[in-house]
This record gives structure tokens, sequence and C-alpha cells, in this order.
């Protein structure tokens, strides 16, 4: 049982927590709680951990898989839940590659540029699978998907939704050009020229390109994308939150394309 605050596994979980840096580096993210695990592929587990208190309630979870068991006290001192479940992990990064994504036939993206809210990519990423997205780009000035807030946001979804980061402009630029010779028109969500959301079909290669919380989308992404959607509202309001505007977006592709639900 580990019961040291020193010991060098509950450091390197600290930091997993804690940095993205750190997180980037040594390809790991942390997940917590009965549902996460119980959604992680095994193949992806790299250590397990359970407070000592949790651990009889957990047996039939942890059927052939090596966990370590922690003290409460120092369980709860690595957790970022504020009721710890008892599980913890060590998780592996997935993966993904762009021409993987761009090879199913009509795909349907999302293109998200410096998102900086938790809550809302990890409302996204688990909208967009319900949705039938095919994948997410985001910029490099996105919130790290491997923040333990947006991990537990995404409710599983993290490990069904291909994800890419771009790593600069330059990539950002290049990828609006490579959409573009794959007939996948981008819809920048925007005022300028815009139509209502509505009045466009879907059914072919789609990207929408959604912008940051409070400034909306660069000037850069807005002189690069083929054409511009809003959404009408009613009342005094400016903008919908970033989650919920994608979330209109993509249904109304979703609706459009009748896809079968599994």
């Amino acid at each position: 049982m580990i019961t040291s605050a020193s010991n060098g596994k509950i450091k390197t979980i600290q930091n997993l927590q804690k940095k993205s840096k750190y997180r980037r580096e040594e390809k790991l993210f942390i997940i917590e709680g009965t549902r996460l695990f119980q959604e992680t592929p095994r193949q992806l587990l790299k250590e397990v951990y359970v407070s000592e208190n949790a651990e009889h309630m957990l047996k039939d979870q942890l059927i052939d898989i090596k966990y370590e068991v922690v003290s409460d006290h120092i369980f709860t001192s690595i957790s970022d839940i504020t009721t710890p479940q008892g599980i913890l992990a060590v998780v592996k990064q997935p993966f993904y590659s762009l021409d993987k994504i761009l090879a199913k036939e009509n795909p349907l993206l999302l293109i998200l540029e410096d998102l900086q809210d938790p809550g809302n990519l990890g409302t996204i990423m688990r909208t967009a699978e319900g949705a039938g997205v095919t994948g997410i780009l985001m910029t490099k000035g996105c919130v790290d998907i491997y923040n333990p807030k947006v991990v537990r946001s995404t409710m599983g979804s993290i490990y069904r939704m291909p994800f890419i980061y771009l790593e600069n402009q330059e990539e950002f630029v290049r990828i609006f050009r490579q959409l573009k010779e794959n007939s996948i028109i981008t819809y920048g969500a925007a005022l300028m020229e815009s139509k209502d959301y509505d009045q466009y079909a879907y059914e072919k290669g789609t990207a929408f390109v959604i912008g940051n919380e409070g400034k909306g989308l660069s000037e850069t992404a807005l002189s690069i994308c083929e054409k511009y959607v809003k959404i009408p509202m009613c009342g005094q309001l400016e903008s919908l939150n970033a989650a919920v505007a994608s979330s209109i977006l993509m249904y109304e592709a979703f609706r459009q394309r009748r896809l079968e639900i599994p």
C-alpha cells in the first residue's frame, strides 16, 4: 500500500493532473471514477490505483486488472474530484491521423479555434459522438483535451471521437486547403455574409468552424472559410455558448443526413 506523499508514483499522478506540458511529454493522462474506468479500453490502461476504503467495493471491476492500493488520505490528495470514488488510472493517450479521418465518405468535421473552457470542449466532444461527427480538429490554443475537467465532461467519448491538434497557424491554413481539395466545405460560425444555419445542405463533406468563446473566429479563420452560418436568436442575445452553438450545427447535419442510430 502507498502511504507516503513523497512516493514517486504519487508525484507523477499529481504532475499529470496539473500540468498539460507534462501530459504532452509523457503521452499520458489521468481518469477518475468508476464510469470512466469502465469506459477506458484496457489496452490504454498503464497503472490503476484504488483507495484503501474503496478496494472491497470495486473488486468486481478489478478482476484480472493489476492495481495498487493507496491510503485514503493520500488518495484524496491526488484526486481532482471533490468526492473521490476511490479509483484512478494513468492512461495512454490515443492518437489519430487526419488521413484516416478524411478517408470516410462525406465526413462531418468540427474545427475549433482557441476554445478555452474545459466544459465546452468536453460537451462538444460528447455531443459530436452522438451526432455522428467524423473527427474534431483543434488549434493549439484550445484547452488541453486531457485536462481532468475536459476528460470527465466527455463521459468516455474521448476514446471514441477522433481528434487532432494543429500545431501552428501554418498547419491551420494548410488544413483548410486540404479540406477544400477533398471537396469538404468549411462553414464558419460568424455573422459576416452569413445565412441561417438551416439554409444550407450538409449531406456532403462538411466542416463547421467554431471560434473562441469571447472573441469568435480570428481574421485568419474568417478569411479562409468558404461559407458562413449564423443561428437566429430572439431577445437581446449576441451569441450562444460555444458548446450549444456547436450542438445545434452538428445536429442539423445529423438531421439532414438521416443517420441510423446504432
